[in-house]
């Protein structure tokens, strides 16, 4: 019988943990689908990780892995794929935004052939005005970096076991589960869903966290930032003609006022178009950096005992 691992990268969420595998094992056992569950713990400050041991104690089915620090839900999520060993592996939040009903559903989707069963909001339920405005800009910048539509898209997903090996293969550190989830291609489906409120706790996501997470990924799959440095030259350069040649126009009609403000004014704009190309490359220098290191996604400073495998 098929195996479909559901992973769940987990951060300060011991208020969900115990609710959130009574109900994915109650869910999957009735729709009888063969499971396991695959929590990570990304390095939290609270009971977290005691939680999962507990619920792993209880049953065979639950798999935990704690990382050392904080790593990010990029690594918690590579983690997850690393470590689960089904033959289709849903991707999903700890928390139950991603609606767990959608499970049956997306495993008879990917019974009938499709590689790839992509959760897409439809809604984003019930969010603070604030958050809303922070997710707002952030989805707004990564589709205009990466060029596809990130308003709707989640890392709500099914991937079948090829999929997963593909991006498991990937070499890079710095990684983007949905925008690489969907450059790798293979045949997709997607499925509609309502977020869900939190029954406990509060989202860890902040309009600073966001605008980082948003550069960090786009930096690391785009390279429209570089090419922005390019336009920024161009718009420079016809800047300093059409200053310049207002100066010479003035000069020979004697109306040019003394100290040039013209030339004050083209030296701060190019100075400060320089300073900001001179960031975007220095942000690409450091991404190349930490690839070259080589450093490791993530550090596993423990698991539970039916972990097969490399982490």
């Amino acid at each position: 019988m098929a195996l479909l691992s559901v992973v769940l990268p987990s951060y300060n969420e011991e208020g969900n943990i115990e609710n959130t595998a009574d109900v994915l094992s109650g869910l999957l056992k009735e729709a009888d689908i063969n499971y396991e569950l695959v929590f990570v713990d990304d390095g939290s400050t609270d009971n977290t990780y005691p939680l999962i041991l507990k619920k792993a104690e209880e049953d065979p089915h639950i798999k935990g892995i704690s990382f050392s620090r904080n790593f990010g839900k990029e690594a918690s999520i590579f983690a997850g794929l690393q470590a689960a060993t089904g033959d289709a592996v849903v991707v999903m939040d700890c928390d139950l935004q991603h609606p767990a009903e959608l499970l049956p559903k997306m495993y008879k989707l990917w019974r009938d052939g499709y590689e790839v069963v992509e959760g897409v909001k439809s809604s984003r339920g019930k969010e603070g005005f604030f958050h809303k405005i922070c997710a707002g800009v952030f989805y707004k910048i990564m589709s205009r970096l990466i060029r596809m539509d990130m308003k709707a898209t989640s890392d709500y997903k099914l991937l079948d076991r090829k999929v997963v090996n593909v991006l498991l293969s990937l070499p890079e550190k710095n990684t983007f589960f949905r925008a690489l989830s969907f450059w790798v291609g293979f045949k997709t489906v997607k499925i509609e869903y309502d977020v869900q409120e939190r029954k406990y706790g509060q989202t860890k996501w902040s309009f600073v966290s966001l605008m980082r997470y948003a550069i960090n990924n786009a930096t690391s799959f785009s390279t429209l930032p570089l090419q922005m440095v390019t336009f920024m030259g161009i718009v420079a350069v016809l800047l300093s003609i059409g200053l310049g040649i207002q100066t010479i126009v003035k000069y020979l009609l004697g109306t040019a006022e003394a100290g040039f403000p013209t030339v004050i004014l083209l030296i701060l704009l190019v100075g400060g178009f320089i300073m900001i190309s001179l960031g975007i490359i220095g942000h690409y220098l450091a991404r190349i950096y930490e690839e070259v290191k080589g450093r490791p996604k993530y550090i596993v400073r423990t698991h539970t005992e039916n972990i097969e495998g490399k982490l």
